[in-house]
């Protein structure tokens, strides 16, 4: 018996990208040589954090027991111009089939489907540059050096959505957890009574020398789309499937209703879905009721053109006639590499963000400068070293920073925040 407690389709990760090492002030101190030029070595970049698919993996349970990933910081640089070593990165392994979004936005980072598969949710801080890298003509002994750039941070929400040949579908009670005990190693508890199967069941089946990947998703209700049922949560796992058997309890009253139903769900959940092909396996033929509705039934399948057969999970009778069915199936369909099937609607393309963009606003007695590289050159500014604060002043008034505060009323001993770090403005 499968234990449902170890089947986990959701989890939330902490990313913690190493942050750079610091640049080194250093002169060459040599016999004879009294006075050297600049040599202090660069810091090493940090560690990325990434995300790489182990197909050993079935469930999202290690991080969920594990959420915190922290990458290794990059090495300070030191004299001789000695650079120092780049982090570590730090794998966070994952199944086939992991969905990556980004808490903060809600948007989607990477779609891990195929087995080399590997995405950076983190990425590591830049080393710091040494003082041997801001000689110039005008200044032959720099007395600074960059700190190293803090790495990224990221909360990820991380969706499974499990890889397989043939999605069976189906309302609770329809037999799709025996069927799939009876034609696969799987198996799952079985009970007559709704949502027995509380999470989706993978099973290999053999047809015909041929190994077919099923996937028995919980049964499904109305309103499945919206959350009903847990019904949301469990029609992703379908997404990733090639062909679904449609199974019907063919002893409840109007099972051609049941069929409808579930359609409806798979349709108003996502196009995609209701456009995949579909076998329907008429079931529980080893009772009389479903026996008579099978001979009354089977004009209407022809008429729809469905393709439908009459099957018992429980006996075997007419399995064997429905997998060789779904292979065939499977067979003229061309063979695809499994993709991304989120926002498949339309790609959205996002014009390049200007690193030298800057936005200045009122953050009550303070000002507040935003933008990607003025937060880095702060970040990376040691405010221990003097001609470190001249440096970053003089870059400041290039960018057009210093105007830019002057316009928004900025005055001498107001505080003006950049990232993480507080300055007291002086002109």
């Amino acid at each position: 018996m499968r234990d449902e407690s170890l089947f986990f389709d959701e989890a939330k990760i902490y990313a913690q990208a190493g942050n750079g090492g610091n640049g080194c002030v250093s002169f060459r101190r040599e016999k004879f040589v009294p006075h050297g030029g600049p040599n202090g070595g660069h810091g090493g970049d940090g560690g990325d954090v990434v995300l790489v698919v182990n197909p050993h993996l079935n469930t999202l349970l290690n991080l969920r027991k594990h959420p915190h990933w922290k990458a290794e910081r990059g090495a300070h640089g030191q004299g001789s111009d000695k650079h120092g070593k780049n982090g570590a990165d730090l794998l966070v392994p994952v199944p086939r089939g992991t969905i990556a979004r980004d808490e903060a936005t809600g948007e989607v980072i990477a779609d891990l489907v195929n087995r080399d598969d590997r995405a950076i949710i983190a990425r590591g801080g830049r080393g710091g540059r040494g003082n041997s890298a801001f000689v110039s003509s005008t200044n032959q002994a720099p007395r600074w050096a960059e700190k190293g750039e803090p790495g990224g941070t990221r909360t990820v929400i991380l969706e499974l959505k499990l890889i397989a040949d043939v999605g069976v579908i189906g309302l609770p009670n329809a037999g799709k957890s025996t069927f799939l005990a009876s034609i696969t190693a799987a198996h799952p508890k079985i009970a007559n009574y709704p949502f027995t199967t509380l999470v989706p069941n993978l099973g290999v089946a053999i047809v015909d020398d041929r190994e077919i990947v099923l996937a028995d998703i919980p049964g499904l209700i109305e309103g499945a789309h919206a959350g009903a049922g847990l019904g949301d949560k469990f029609l992703r796992h379908i997404e990733r499937t090639r062909v679904l058997i449609h199974l019907l309890d063919g002893s409840t009253e109007d099972p051609l209703a049941a069929l409808d139903t579930i359609n409806r769900e798979l349709e108003q959940y996502s196009a995609r879905l209701a456009e995949k092909p579909q076998i329907v396996g008429f079931n529980k033929l080893d009772l009389p009721d479903a026996q008579e509705r099978w001979r009354e039934i089977q004009k209407t399948f022809a008429k729809r053109k469905i393709q439908a057969y009459a099957i018992s999970a429980a006996t075997g009778q007419g399995v064997r006639d429905l997998l060789r069915a779904a292979a065939q199936m499977l067979a003229e369909l061309p063979r695809e590499t499994p993709a991304a099937t989120v926002e498949e609607e339309m790609p959205v393309i996002r014009p390049a963000k200007d690193e030298n963009a800057f936005a200045v606003s009122r953050e009550g007695h303070a000002f507040r400068v935003r933008g990607k590289k003025v937060e880095r050159l702060v970040a990376m500014t040691n405010f221990d070293q003097e001609e470190a604060i001249l440096r970053l002043h003089r870059v400041f008034k290039g960018m057009g920073i210093t105007d830019a505060l002057t316009r928004a009323g900025v005055r001498e001993g107001d505080k003006v925040r950049i990232g993480e770090v507080e300055l007291e403005w002086r002109e």
